[in-house]
Parts: C-alpha cells; structure tokens; sequence
C-alpha cells in the first residue's frame, strides 16, 4: 500500500515492533498475529444511494456508495448486467494522498476489490438483465478512503460486500418495480503481511511500512478460494500460503459475522 517519504520509521520504533513479533509473538498495539482490529460496519449512511456503508476497521475507515442505473451491455456480455469498482484515496485521509487522477495504489485496491466480488460471483449479474444485448443494469461501486491506518484493500471490501448487500436496483426509473440486489454470497478478503518471516493479518500503518510482502486471499462462504494477490516485493513460501489460505478461512468467518444480515 502507500508507501512514500512519510514511511520513514526511527529504529527504536521498528525494532520495538520486530521484537514483540519475534519473541513474544504479539504485536505492538497487543494483537495476536492472526487477530483482526475492531470492525464497525453502518449501512444505509447515504440516502440517495442504491446501496451504502461506511467501514471503521482500526482507524482505517472507508465510505462506499453503490449506484445502480440503466445502461447498454458490453458486447462480449449481453446476457449480463455490468459490475465497476472505483476507489478514491482521498487528500484528508493521510498527508501524501493528492487529489487528481487514480494512483497505482488506488487502481490496484479497486481491483482487487472488484476480482473478489467478481469472482465469488457475489451479484448474480444475469438477474440484472432488462432486454438481452440491449438494456441491464449497470452497477458502480465507488469507494472513499476517509482515514488511512493501514490496510485499505480489507477495509474496501468489506465496505463494497455491506454496501452491496443492502442495495435496491431502482427499477422504478424504467417503469418496473424496484427490487434487491440479487446476492448469491457474502465474500470476504484477508490481508497478510511477511515481516521478518512471520506472517500478520489486518496490518496496521506501522506494519505495512516494515513489511516485505503481501498476501490477499479472498473466500465465499462456502470456504473455497475466489481470488488471491500478492503485493510488495517480498516472497512466501508455499507453507506460508497454504497457512495463509487457512488462516483467511478462520478470519473471513469472523468477519462475515459483522456483514449485515
């Protein structure tokens, strides 16, 4: 994730955080190595969206609103609606985030958010259907980053999942009656850090700028795997993935718990 001159981390402070992982097995702010931050989930926070969520999770906090309107079909998909994620690092949420065109970061957040969505085939896009290659419903996922402490690709994720999952397609615009979004599922993404060959979940600011790689795995409900990206310039080994995939089953069920129902 963001990673700039604000990185700069004195070593006491890096090595304070090294030592408690290495012998202690905890992390500075107290966690276990396997242990999420609080997440704080409230839907509906904007009334003239089809579907909205703001995300607290730590102090990384996230709005996403959806919006669903009418519009053609890609070619290749004319038996489908259309599914778009955009993410937004917004200049308040962290010093160095600027207003203007996406960065790297926020277009990968956004894919990868997209891919987990997409490829647990949370929205049931053949429902979404109006007239075949002609008309479906279009519909946009477009997420602010508010508060950045770390571990933006979870916190989006979870804001799209809550969003979606609360959103009404306005079917009344073309004459027909409005309805709930077809769900299929609920996916959750688990995010991981290397650092010093220990390996974290939910990292927080602090982590991400001593962390050599980086492990998202994304699930369904059903415990099997929809979608994995590896980030920073680290490697794991193929235990360290095979752990990594468990360990996003453990922690994908808790936070499946906090999804609204």
């Amino acid at each position: 994730m963001p990673r700039d001159e604000l990185d700069v981390m004195s070593e006491i402070k890096r090595n304070y955080i090294l030592q408690k992982i290495r012998k202690d097995g905890i992390r500075a702010d107290g966690r276990k190595l396997d242990e999420m931050r609080k997440v704080v989930i409230q839907t509906n926070f904007i009334p003239r969206a089809s579907g909205s969520a703001v995300v607290t999770l730590g102090r990384t906090k996230v709005v996403c609103g959806i919006k669903i309107e009418a519009g053609e079909p890609f070619p290749d998909t004319p038996n489908q609606g259309v599914l778009t994620t955009n993410v937004e690092l917004l200049p308040m949420a962290f010093p160095t985030f600027e207003a203007g065109p996406p960065s790297e970061d926020s277009i990968e957040i956004a894919r990868v958010v997209d891919r987990g969505i997409r490829e647990s085939k949370m929205i049931d896009l053949q429902k979404l259907v109006v007239e075949p290659a002609k008309q479906v419903w279009i519909v946009f996922i477009d997420i602010d980053v508010i508060d950045y402490d770390g571990n933006l690709i979870d916190a989006c994720t979870i804001a799209a999942v809550s969003a979606l999952a609360t959103a009404v397609v306005p079917a009344s615009t073309i004459g027909q009656k409005d309805f709930p979004l077809p769900i299929t599922c609920r996916p959750a993404s688990v995010t991981m850090l290397k650092i010093d060959n220990v390996v974290v979940v939910d990292p927080d600011l602090e982590e991400e700028q001593i962390a050599s790689a980086r492990l998202t795995v994304t699930m369904a409900e059903d415990g099997h795997l929809k979608a994995m990206q590896k980030g920073e310039p680290g490697f794991f080994t193929l235990e360290e993935i095979q752990k990594a995939i468990k360990t996003s089953s453990d922690v994908g069920s808790q936070i499946r718990n906090n999804y609204p129902k």
